[in-house]
């Protein structure tokens, strides 16, 4: 088993000892601060240029994510402490919207382009891969309503490279 899926299951820690259960667990604050968390929350299969230790997926963590409820589970529940990170929640019907802290999160997520939305393109990209389209396109969704509306100053790059995370998915 690799050591992302150890992680994922609760079984192991990353590269500096913590576990899912702790990060998911971090404040606003520790989550907008430390930048070696998101590759494990959100695993992809190129290496980072800002983490060198985390976890490239492979395959079979490919596989073993869509085929085991409990990591898609709880690669759900990073879901949803991101999203509240991000100011946003899902609701029951499995929709996105401003969240109970999105105008306390909006100046240092959504009102200049910064670190987030980048966090936010590997964030659409992994849920495709591991088996969680359906809330990847939920936040795209979201996320073209903010653009085509021009809420934000989400450029047309920013929103092509959201795009294209996952239209890049369909191919794997």
């Amino acid at each position: 088993m690799s050591q992302l899926l150890d992680f994922y299951l609760g079984n192991g820690a990353d590269a500096q000892g913590r576990r899912l259960g702790e990060i998911c667990q971090w404040d606003d604050d520790q989550l907008e601060e430390v930048h070696d968390f998101i590759q494990w929350l959100f695993p992809l299969p190129e290496p980072s240029q800002f983490n060198p230790d985390a976890p490239l997926i492979s395959q079979e963590d490919i596989a073993a994510f869509k085929s085991d409820p409990a990591l898609r589970r709880n690669l759900l529940i990073s879901f949803e402490r991101i999203l509240k990170f991000l100011g946003l929640s899902m609701n029951k019907d499995g929709e996105i919207a401003e969240g109970a802290n999105y105008a306390a999160r909006a100046p240092d997520v959504w009102l200049a382009p910064n670190h987030n939305w980048l966090r936010i393109t590997r964030i659409l990209r992994s849920l495709c891969l591991l088996g969680c389209r359906d809330q990847a396109q939920a936040l795209f969704a979201w996320l073209e309503k903010q653009y085509t509306r021009r809420k934000y100053p989400i450029t047309s790059e920013s929103f092509a490279y959201w795009q294209a995370a996952l239209q890049d998915a369909n191919g794997v």
